[in-house]
């Protein structure tokens, strides 16, 4: 009897599980329905992407003629991030094993790395005197090199006194400001920035805004519009360093803002400064709101083989100068730069940070000589471009850049680089 009961149960328990086990079969195809609908979703997302990022490089790719086209420009500005874009994508297509997206996806961010490679690619190191020239308590017109900043100040509303603290700080010896007004000009003078820089050259070409450049020594031969520009009046003036031995041209530099109705007018801005190439007679320095990145092919052209950009090639990545002034939202393209002639060179860039700008400056530290002798650790010259400072040290001319911003509840905080330039 026992044993019976003891069978019986043994077989109950047999069939409950022999049950059981067609429900766990039943219940684990979902599963993998669930994750074939899983990734071809994840796989349809990863071919938008790698579209996304193939009509950037073509659009990258096209002449300049081409890029002026409406709204092509303003994509131009973000085609950093297309490198991440590019990344997620291969992820993503990897994940589905999308084989031929996997593999577009990763030439598009092969691609895009190899574009902007030279951000990070120091070519230009900064000489041992370079370091020891900015190391002085005040600033001297006298060597080699030059400490110089640029920052556009959005309509005047930058921060006049942080301007002049940081000139005094940086022992700035050329500055370069854009969209500045009549008001804003009164208030540097309050807050003493001819203590520092004395001497300037300020115009405009519709009485609202201008643009104006200030120097710590006198300014030579300045003009009004140093480039006959039909953007803005972009002054220029001759500074002398190393004794008075080196001369070169400073301008500020301001041109159209690519937006809706403007396209062609921004190209010919940019067309206009290229024409300085074909000046072979004067060392130039170019600083102020490009509105153009390395990405545009009109400022690439500007470039040629006369200029550069000083921070291509620095090896101290992005120096994304806006926007400075959206709330939460981090600056995202380098619309402003230091150009120099290709003889010059720059070092390390810093961002710091001004109040009241929609760009973060682009300081240059300063200009001279080149020297053979090398160092890793280049001194800082200040350029604030559009809301943004940049700092760098420089043997001839080069770049780099740190950026950050910080918000306040009653202001934003800009952004600024600096730039150091030396001049052969």
């Amino acid at each position: 009897m026992v044993s019976s009961q003891g069978k019986r149960k043994s077989g109950g328990k047999s069939a409950g599980a022999k049950a059981a086990r067609p429900k766990a079969k039943a219940g684990a195809k979902p599963s993998v329905k669930a994750l074939r609908r899983k990734r071809r979703l994840v796989g349809a997302l990863s071919g938008v992407l790698m579209v996304a990022v193939l009509a950037q490089i073509v659009l990258r790719a096209l002449p300049a003629d081409l890029q002026a086209l409406p709204y092509i420009p303003l994509v131009l500005f973000f085609v950093p991030w297309f490198i991440v874009i590019a990344a997620l994508a291969l992820g993503l297509a990897i994940f589905s094993r999308r084989t031929v997206v996997a593999l577009i996806a990763l030439a598009g961010l092969m691609v895009n790395c190899w574009w902007q490679y030279p951000f990070f690619s120091p070519t230009h190191p900064l000489p041992m005197a370079a370091t020891s020239a900015v190391a002085h308590s005040i600033a001297d017109t006298d060597d080699q090199y030059a400490r110089v900043m640029t920052l556009n100040v959005y309509k005047g509303e930058a921060d006049a006194q942080e301007i002049v603290d940081l000139v005094r700080d940086e022992r700035v010896e050329v500055l370069a400001l854009q969209e500045t007004t009549n008001e804003f000009i009164e208030r540097l003078k309050n807050a003493h920035i001819e203590t520092y820089l004395p001497y300037s050259q300020v115009s405009t070409m519709d009485g609202a805004y201008g643009n104006g450049l200030w120097s710590a020594t006198p300014l030579a031969d300045p003009v009004d519009d140093a480039v006959n520009s039909s953007a803005s009046f972009m002054p220029g003036g001759t500074v002398s360093f190393s004794g008075g031995q080196k001369q070169v041209r400073f301008v500020s530099v301001h041109t159209t803002s690519p937006w809706q109705g403007d396209w062609r007018q921004w190209k010919r801005s940019l067309d206009e400064l290229g024409l300085k190439r074909a000046d072979e007679g004067t060392r130039y320095v170019f600083m102020g709101d490009f509105n153009a990145t390395m990405d545009h092919a009109s400022m690439r052209e500007f470039l040629g083989t006369r200029f550069r950009d000083a921070a291509y090639g620095s090896g101290h990545g992005f120096a994304f100068t806006a926007p400075a002034n959206l709330f939460a939202v981090p600056a995202l393209t380098a619309a402003d730069h230091v150009v120099v002639d290709s003889d010059m060179t720059a070092g390390q860039v810093q961002v710091k940070r001004i109040s009241g700008s929609d760009h973060a400056p682009r300081p240059l530290r300063y200009v001279g000589e080149a020297i053979a002798t090398c160092h890793p650790h280049p001194p800082t010259l200040m350029i604030p471009v559009r809301g943004y400072l940049l700092a760098s040290p420089v043997s001839g001319f080069a770049g780099g850049s740190c950026t950050g911003l910080s918000l306040s509840l009653t202001r934003i905080r800009l952004r600024w680089r600096l730039l150091y330039v030396a001049v052969p």
